[in-house]
């Protein structure tokens, strides 16, 4: 499965940005899916994940209430909503799908080549 993250951008402090997530297969579909970021020097951290009925979500501590995950299976593509992003939200944000043992790990079988994100103040 190929993973192809889209959608970053610059924005300032407030804004709103929606990343998406499109595979290659149909198998997408049958996978949970996350999304992590990593900024310069920090490990890849835990932003959002959902299983693959759109029946759980999770989501990192600093994103819960500002970002929101979705998916729609019928176009193999998975989203994150960002809003009232922050420039600690500033980073590259990677999908990943099918996690080897829990959703909130970055371990996971397929990876996107991420998407940039910068949040001005």
């Amino acid at each position: 499965v190929q993973l192809q993250a889209s959608g970053g951008g610059l924005v300032q402090a407030g804004g709103s940005l929606r990343l998406s997530c499109a595979a290659s297969s149909t198998t997408f579909s049958t996978y949970t899916v996350g999304w992590f970021r990593q900024a310069p020097g920090e490990e890849r951290g835990f932003v959002a994940a959902i299983s693959r009925s759109s029946g759980v979500t999770y989501y990192g501590d600093s994103v819960r209430g500002r970002f929101t995950i979705s998916r729609d299976n019928a176009k193999n593509t998975v989203y994150l909503q960002m809003n009232s992003l922050k420039p600690e939200d500033t980073a590259v944000y990677y999908c990943a799908a099918n996690p080897i043992r829990t959703p909130t790990r970055p371990e996971y079988d397929y990876w996107g080549q991420g998407t940039l994100v910068t949040v001005s103040s």
